[in-house]
Order: structure tokens, then C-alpha cells, then sequence
């Protein structure tokens, strides 16, 4: 209660990496506005997939992501952390073909090198998400780590 108290505008569950978590969130944030009957901030819900395997941590790809959570009537459905714009990009796509609403992502500056840095710079990056645009997949865009 307060986030909403302090006036925020919307309310992001992010960085999910297993659904089960994200649905608990969903269901604490909808028993909060029931039982105080103030209208409901949107959603926004953000998976991460943890490797080119499309997959997030628990095992489950975007698609199942998105069956998953699709009940929640989220502001946005996204994706977030872990991979590069350049590598998300398919896995966004797949998202966006999906999903009838909005949509959002924000990559990394590329993947963690060997010392936890991200070697993107902002060129670099700025160029991997002029691609996204190009294609017209973007509602909501920015940046996660590095």
C-alpha cells in the first residue's frame, strides 16, 4: 500500500524469472485494490530469459510466459534484464506477434562479460534498438543493466 499511497502511477512486477512468483505479485496487487476499493494502477509485467534458450530461469519460454500471465490484464507485458538487445530481439518479436496489447522491453548493454561489465557502449546499444524500431515493435523502451 505505499507505493499506491505515495502516489506512484502504475505498478511494474519485473525481472521474473519464474511465473509462480509473478502470479503471487499479480494476486497481492489485485486482493490490495479489492479490499481497499481504490481503482487499480495498470501493470506492468517483465519476464526475463536468462539465455539464448528463450527460456527464463524456471524453464518456461516466452509463450508460456505470456499464457501464464494473460489474465492479468497488464498495462504492458515485456521483457527485461539478462540478454543483450541483439539477442532479445527474437524472443521480443515472438512477445509482441502474441500479445494484442502493449508492449515493452529493456535489455542490458549486452550480455555480463567476465568481470560483471557490460561492454555495450551507448552507440552500440542505441543502434541494437533502432533495429526494434525499424521493425515497429516498440510501445516501451529502455534500459536494464550496464
Amino acid at each position: 500500500g505505499g507505493l499506491v499511497d505515495g502516489g506512484v502511477d502504475l505498478l511494474m512486477i519485473e525481472t521474473i524469472f519464474d511465473t509462480q512468483n509473478a502470479k503471487a505479485a499479480i494476486f497481492a496487487v489485485d486482493e490490495y485494490f479489492e479490499r481497499t476499493k481504490k481503482e487499480r494502477l495498470p501493470v506492468m509485467l517483465s519476464a526475463t530469459i536468462v539465455d539464448n534458450s528463450g527460456r527464463t530461469l524456471s524453464g518456461q519460454t516466452i509463450e508460456a510466459f505470456y499464457i501464464s500471465v494473460k489474465h492479468a490484464k497488464a498495462f504492458t507485458v515485456g521483457i527485461n534484464c539478462a540478454l543483450g538487445a541483439a539477442q532479445m530481439k527474437k524472443f521480443y518479436k515472438m512477445l509482441c506477434d502474441m500479445n494484442t496489447g502493449w508492449c515493452h522491453v529493456y535489455p542490458n548493454a549486452g550480455l555480463p562479460n567476465a568481470m560483471g561489465g557490460y561492454d555495450e557502449d551507448p552507440d552500440i546499444f542505441s543502434n541494437n534498438l533502432y533495429d526494434y524500431a525499424k521493425d515497429g515493435l516498440l510501445n516501451f523502451v529502455g534500459g536494464c543493466c550496464g
